[in-house]
């Protein structure tokens, strides 16, 4: 249970990158990001106390509204005017971004993560309605927690707001070690 959880808020966090990924598309500011996926009807719900010791550890936790996990991510200027995608850092997933590509209003990316939490390789797929909008798909297969997966995703994300008030940007939603 602990490690469904885990891979699932891990999944969340890792496709809210993804989508900033997509650099020069994006309006800075806030934004609300939506993922669904099979894996969220398996999901237990987490206890209240496990929500805030996750909270003081400095995770964004996000909210399960009709049947899709959903969390609010700063997309900071310098990440909406970057002509390429922000880095993935691997030492806080041990994944990795590979083979960008953006056409138009659409965009594509391999993940390839060989850390100690993820094993295994990911393809993501985006396309913009202007620059307060997008769907996206993320398809991955390996190992979370030494547990085979094989998950696919479909997410949604629109602009809220230009002040992203305490919500930290992407790059700064995973949890320090």
């Amino acid at each position: 249970m602990r490690t469904l959880t885990a891979s699932l808020l891990l999944c969340c966090m890792l496709s809210v990158s993804v989508a900033a990924l997509a650099a020069g598309q994006m309006k800075p500011g806030l934004w609300e990001m939506k993922m669904k996926s099979d894996e969220l009807k398996n999901m237990p719900k987490m206890p209240p106390e496990q929500m805030e010791q996750m909270r003081k550890m400095g995770v964004n936790v996000p909210q399960i509204q009709d049947g899709a996990m959903v969390t609010k991510a700063c997309i900071t200027r310098q990440m909406a005017e970057a002509d390429q995608p922000p880095a993935m850092n691997p030492k806080d997933t041990g994944c990795q971004s590979k083979n960008y590509q953006r056409s138009g209003n659409t965009y594509s990316v391999d993940v390839v993560c060989n850390g100690q939490q993820m094993k295994g390789e990911g393809k993501a797929k985006g396309t913009f309605s202007g620059n307060e909008s997008f769907t996206s798909t993320y398809d991955f297969k390996g190992s979370m927690y030494g547990q085979p997966v094989n998950q696919h995703h479909e997410s949604s994300g629109k602009w809220l707001a230009s002040d992203c008030g305490n919500v930290k940007p992407v790059g700064e939603m995973m949890p320090k070690k």
